[in-house]
C-alpha cells in the first residue's frame, strides 16, 4: 500500500502486489534483497511514488488546493483541471439538464477564449489573472466586440471561475475578479420603450389583408405588453393549463420564479383566437408543437427561428405606423414597465410582474403583493 499524508489526514492506495512478511524490510518500507521479483516490485513502488509526487508538484505550481483523498481516489484524480476541460463539463451538464441557452452562452465564451489563446486553453484557472483579463479585453476590442457583448463574455468567464472554485478546480486566493471589475463595461442600451399611444396604433393597425405571420407577430407583441411584459420564450412555453380562472400562472424559464398575471379582456381575446384555430393544441401560441419539438434542443432552435421571423415582421409593422423605433418583442416588455412607471405604479410591483428575482431592493416587497393590486396596476396600460 502507498500512503499519502496531508494536513493530518491519511489515505492508502493498493499497488496491486503482495510480498511475504519474511521478504519485507519494515524499517525501510522496501522489499529485502532476497525478495522474489524484487526489481519489478521496486519499479512499481518508485513509479507510483513518482506519479503522486509529480501530481503534487503540478497542483502546487498551479496554486490549486488538494487533499489526500483527491490524490488517492481514482474518481477525483479525473477531476477537471484545465479551463477548457471545465468549460466542456459545464456545457455538457447544461445540455443534459435541458438548459440549452446556458450551454450556448458557455460554448460561445469557451470558443472566444480559445481563439484568444490560439487554441491553447488547456491551462489552469490560475493562469487567468488580471493581466490575462486585460489582454483579453484588448483583443475583444480589436475584434470590434461591442461593450454589451464583452460584458456577457466576462460575466460568463467569471461565472465559470466561481463554479471552478466551488468544484475545487481553482483556488479562491487566485481569483482575479476582485481587482478586475466586470461592472466597468457600459451595458446601457438605447431606450426601447414606446408610449401607449404608439401601442394603441399597433393594436388598431388594419392587417386584415396582410400575411398571417404579420398578424401573429402583432398578436405576440400586444399579448406581451398586456401580460406583464412577458418575454418571447415564456410566451412560447405557455400552455392552456397555465390559465387559472382569469389569471395566467406560469414559471419564468430564466429565473424559475412563479408569475401570476390577471388576464384583461384584450389578452383573453387573443387566447381565444388561437384556441379557436386548434382546439387540441397543448400550447396557446403556434410556436411549439408537442409532436415535433420534443427535445430541449429542438425547442430552443424552433423558438430562435420563430423569434427572428417575428422581429422581422415587427419591423414591417413599425414602418406601417410610421415610427422609427426598431420594434422587437423586447420593446413590448420594456414599454410595459415604462408605461406603468410613468403612471406612478410602484417600481417593486412592476419588478414582480416582470418576474424578476434578483433585485434585492424589491425582493422584500414581493410576498406582499396581491393579484388584485397587479390587476389595478394593469389598468394603466391602455
Amino acid at each position: 500500500m502507498i500512503r499519502i499524508c496531508k494536513d493530518g489526514n491519511k489515505k492508502y492506495k493498493s499497488l496491486g502486489v503482495s510480498v511475504h512478511p519474511d521478504h519485507w524490510d519494515f524499517q525501510r518500507n522496501r522489499p529485502k534483497k532476497d525478495c522474489p521479483n524484487r526489481e519489478l516490485i521496486l519499479k512499481i513502488i518508485l513509479e507510483k511514488e513518482a506519479g503522486f509526487q509529480k501530481q503534487i508538484l503540478e497542483l502546487k505550481s498551479e496554486d490549486k488546493e488538494y487533499t489526500a483523498s483527491t490524490l488517492i481516489d481514482a474518481k477525483d484524480n479525473q477531476k477537471v483541471r484545465t479551463v477548457s476541460e471545465f468549460y466542456k463539463s459545464l456545457i455538457q451538464e447544461f445540455q443534459s439538464e435541458g438548459r440549452i441557452g446556458n450551454s450556448r452562452a458557455y460554448l460561445d465564451s469557451h470558443n472566444s477564449l480559445k481563439r484568444f489563446t490560439g487554441k491553447k486553453l488547456d491551462i489552469p484557472f490560475s493562469h487567468i489573472d488580471v493581466s490575462f483579463l486585460k489582454e483579453y479585453e484588448k483583443w475583444l476590442r480589436k475584434c470590434g466586440c461591442a461593450e454589451t457583448s464583452m460584458s456577457v463574455m466576462f460575466r460568463t468567464l467569471r461565472s465559470a471561475y466561481n463554479k471552478a472554485i466551488d468544484a475545487k478546480c481553482a483556488k479562491r486566493a487566485a481569483y482575479p475578479f476582485n481587482d478586475y471589475k466586470v461592472s466597468k463595461f457600459n451595458i446601457k442600451t438605447k431606450k426601447r420603450a414606446i408610449p401607449k399611444q404608439v401601442i394603441k396604433s399597433i393594436m388598431n393597425l388594419d392587417l386584415s389583408k396582410e400575411s398571417d405571420y404579420l398578424q401573429f407577430s402583432r398578436d405576440l407583441f400586444i399579448f406581451s405588453y398586456l401580460c406583464g411584459g412577458m418575454n418571447f420564450t415564456d410566451m412560447a412555453n405557455l400552455k392552456y393549463s397555465n390559465i387559472n380562472d382569469d389569471k395566467l400562472v406560469y414559471i419564468r424559464q430564466k429565473t424559475g420564479k412563479e408569475v401570476v398575471i390577471p388576464l384583461n379582456s384584450d389578452a383573453y381575446v387573443l387566447i381565444v383566437k388561437y384556441w379557436s384555430t386548434n382546439h387540441s393544441a397543448l400550447y396557446i401560441f403556434p410556436i411549439l408543437n408537442e409532436k415535433i419539438h420534443i427535445s430541449e434542443v429542438q425547442k430552443y432552435n424552433r423558438k430562435k427561428k420563430v423569434l427572428l421571423t417575428v422581429n422581422d415582421c415587427l419591423k414591417t409593422i413599425s414602418e406601417k405606423i410610421g415610427t422609427k423605433v426598431n420594434l422587437t418583442t423586447y420593446v413590448a416588455r420594456h414599454s410595459f414597465a415604462t408605461v406603468l412607471k410613468n403612471s406612478g405604479v410602484n417600481i417593486a410591483l412592476i419588478s414582480e410582474t416582470l418576474g424578476h428575482s434578483d433585485i434585492a431592493t424589491t425582493q422584500i416587497y414581493l410576498d406582499s403583493f396581491e393579484s388584485e393590486q397587479i390587476g389595478e396596476a394593469l389598468k394603466h396600460l391602455l
